[in-house]
C-alpha cells in the first residue's frame, strides 16, 4: 500500500458529492429558453423542464416513493423519460428502465427481481402490465402514462402522469447522499439464463457524462454534439439510458427532441422538421431510414451519426455516406454505461474525399480518455499494438458496473483478475486505433483455422444489391464449422447465393479472404432476426439453423 499525504479540509469545507442533480445546473443557466420536444406533440423551454422535474419529484414522494426504493418505467422515448432519468435518482431512488422489447416472462422475471415498489406505465403497455400485474411481488401501484386521454385500466393506478405534476408544488429540494448510491438498473439479456441486473452509481453517471461532453464535443476529429447541435436519440432509452447521451445533452443545454415510438418515416420528419443534427442508433435503424418513404425526398447533409451495439458495415456506412450522413463508430457495452471508445479521425484522413474516409470511420475507434484499455491472449498477455495480433478487450474505467445485481458469481467472471472482459476480439495498431473482429462466441473455427463473421458480413455487404447480412458458424462434420450467411436483398433488386459467392471470390484472388472462408450455405431471406435492442441476433439465428437440421435429418 502506498503511502500517501492528506491533508484534513477547513471546518465547514462542503464535499461536493458527484450526484446526478448536480448535471442540471448549466442547461437552464446557459440556455433557458432553448427547447425540448416531444415528436410532434409538446415542446416547453430548460427552464420548464426543471420545474417539472421538480414537480415529478414532489407527485412521487405523494405517491409513497423514498430513497431506496426502486420506481420502474415502461414507456417510449419521451420527455417523460427525461424526467425521470433526473427525478427518481434525485430522490435518492432507483430508476429501472424496463426493456419493453422483452417477453411477459422476461419483464416479469426482470421486475420481481429488482423488487419494484411503483410502475409509470405508457397506455401502450397496459395490457402487458394488466398480464403479469397478479404475479408482480413487490410493486404497490402504479402511475399512468398517457399521450391523449387516458383509457381505462384494472391496475391500481394512482393517477395520470399530467394529471400528478399539475396538482404538485413546483420546488423540491433534492437531498444530498452518497454518490456511490445506485441511480439507475437496467437488465440485458445474453446467450443463456435470465436476464442480468446491470446498476450504475450517481458517481458513475456524473463521469461518463462529464467524459462523454468532452469526447464527443472537444476533438476535431469527432465533433459530433456541441452547443449548436439538435439532438436526438434514435437509442431506446432503456438501453444504458440512450447511451447516456441525454445526460449530457441536459447539461449542455441543447435541443432535444424525443420522437415517441420508432416509426422510420418520423424520425425522418422530425430531423428535417426540428433541424436534428446528432443522433445514434445502431445499424439496423440507420438501415431503416435510408430505406423508408421519407428518405427518398430527404436532404440528409448534417447529419452525424454516432453507430454502435454492432459492426457498421462497409456497404452499409459507404450507403450512408453517398445520403450525406457524417457516421462515425462508437464502441461500449451494457455494463460499461457504455462509452469506451469512438472513430477519431486524424488530419490526414479528413482531408480525403466522404467516401475514402468510410474504411476509417468503420473502425471501431480509439478508447476515449480515462478508459484504461488492452487487449490480451488466451494466456492474458498483453498483445502488440501491430494491427495484426488479436485478442480479447479488456477495460477499466470509473462508470463500468461493478457487478451483476443479486449474482455475484457472474460479476466475478466479469471482472476476472480486476479487468472487465468484454468478449469481444479484436487488434490495436501502433495509433492505438482499435478494429474488433468478432465476438468469442461468435468467431468461426473451421478446419483448425479462425473465420471472422464481421469480416464475411463487411465483405458481403459492399454487393451493391445487399442491404443487410449476418454470417454465423454452424456445426461441419468435416471441418468442425463452417460460416453460413444470410443476406436481405435490396428492393426492386435480384440476388443468387451463387452471385454471392462469385462477389466474394475476388476478396479470395485479391488474399483478403482464404477460400475456405466462402459460406457454404448463403440464404437470401426477407428478414434477419433481431435482438430486443435491434442488434442481429446470432444466438438465435444459430438455434434455428440446427432445429432446421434436426427436422432435415429427421
Amino acid at each position: 500500500m502506498v503511502t500517501t499525504k492528506i491533508i484534513a479540509p477547513a471546518p465547514g469545507a462542503y464535499a461536493y458529492p458527484l450526484l446526478i442533480k448536480s448535471l442540471l445546473l448549466s442547461g437552464a443557466r446557459y440556455s433557458p429558453d432553448q427547447e425540448i420536444v416531444y415528436a410532434d406533440k409538446l415542446r416547453y423551454s430548460y427552464r420548464t423542464l426543471n420545474q417539472r422535474i421538480q414537480q415529478l419529484a414532489n407527485a412521487l414522494t405523494q405517491a409513497g416513493v423514498k430513497a431506496g426504493d426502486t420506481v420502474a418505467l415502461l414507456d417510449w422515448d419521451s420527455h417523460r423519460y427525461l424526467e425521470c432519468f433526473f427525478a427518481v435518482p434525485m430522490l435518492g431512488a432507483v430508476l429501472h428502465t424496463v426493456n419493453i422489447r422483452l417477453s411477459d416472462e422476461q419483464i416479469l422475471y426482470t421486475m420481481n427481481h429488482a423488487e419494484d415498489d411503483l410502475v409509470l406505465v405508457h397506455d401502450d403497455f397496459l395490457p402487458l402490465m394488466e398480464r403479469i400485474h397478479d404475479q408482480l411481488t413487490t410493486v404497490k401501484g402504479y402511475l399512468q402514462l398517457s399521450d391523449a386521454d387516458a383509457p381505462a385500466t384494472t391496475l391500481p393506478v394512482l393517477g395520470e402522469y399530467e394529471d400528478l405534476l399539475a396538482q404538485a408544488e413546483p420546488h423540491f429540494e433534492f437531498p444530498d447522499f452518497d454518490e456511490h448510491s445506485v441511480a439507475t438498473l437496467f437488465y440485458t439479456t445474453g446467450t443463456t439464463g435470465n436476464p442480468k441486473g446491470v446498476y450504475f452509481s450517481h458517481r458513475q453517471l456524473v463521469l461518463h457524462t462529464l467524459n462523454a461532453v468532452g469526447t464527443l464535443g472537444v476533438y476535431q476529429g469527432a465533433p459530433l454534439l456541441r452547443s449548436d447541435d439538435v439532438y436526438m436519440p434514435i437509442t431506446l432509452m432503456f438501453h444504458v439510458h440512450a447511451w447516456g447521451v441525454p445526460y449530457v445533452a441536459t447539461l449542455m443545454g441543447i435541443k432535444q427532441v424525443y420522437p415517441g415510438r420508432y416509426e422510420p418515416n418520423l424520425l425522418v420528419r422530425l430531423f428535417r422538421e426540428e433541424k436534428v443534427s446528432f443522433s445514434h442508433c445502431v445499424p439496423t435503424i440507420l438501415q431503416m431510414i435510408l430505406g423508408c418513404d421519407e428518405a427518398t425526398r430527404t436532404d440528409f447533409n448534417g447529419w452525424k451519426m454516432l453507430l454502435g451495439g454492432s459492426a457498421l458495415t462497409q456497404g452499409l456506412a459507404s450507403q450512408a455516406t453517398a445520403r450525406g450522413i457524417r457516421v462515425h463508430s462508437g464502441y461500449g457495452m451494457s455494463e460499461t454505461c457504455p462509452l469506451l471508445c469512438v472513430t477519431h479521425l486524424r488530419d490526414v484522413e479528413l482531408e480525403q474525399p466522404a467516401q475514402a474516409q468510410v474504411a476509417a470511420r468503420i473502425k471501431t475507434g480509439v478508447a476515449v480518455p480515462m478508459v484504461d484499455l488492452k487487449i490480451i491472449d488466451a494466456n492474458g498477455n498483453e498483445a502488440p499494438q501491430d494491427g495484426e495480433a488479436l485478442g480479447e478487450i479488456v477495460v477499466r474505467a470509473p462508470w463500468l458496473t461493478q457487478g451483476y445485481l443479486k449474482d455475484p458469481d457472474q460479476g466475478a467472471q466479469l471482472w476476472e483478475q480486476g479487468w472487465m472482459h468484454t468478449g469481444d476480439i479484436a487488434s490495436i495498431d501502433a495509433l492505438g486505433v482499435i478494429e474488433i473482429k468478432d465476438r468469442i462466441k461468435d468467431v468461426i473455427k473451421t478446419g483448425g483455422e479462425w473465420v471472422s463473421s464481421l469480416e464475411l458480413e463487411n465483405l458481403l455487404s459492399e454487393h451493391p444489391a445487399v442491404t443487410s447480412v449476418a454470417v454465423v458458424g454452424i456445426p461441419d462434420s468435416q471441418w468442425g464449422e463452417r460460416p453460413m450467411a444470410l443476406v436481405v436483398c435490396a428492393a426492386g433488386e435480384c440476388i443468387t447465393a451463387d452471385m454471392l459467392v462469385a462477389h466474394l471470390h475476388q476478396y479470395v484472388e485479391r488474399g483478403h479472404i482464404n477460400k475456405w472462408a466462402i459460406p457454404k450455405q448463403i440464404r437470401v431471406v426477407a428478414d434477419i432476426p433481431k435482438t430486443s435492442v435491434g442488434k442481429i441476433n446470432k444466438r438465435l439465428i444459430r438455434e434455428l439453423e440446427l432445429s432446421q437440421q434436426a427436422l432435415d435429418i429427421g
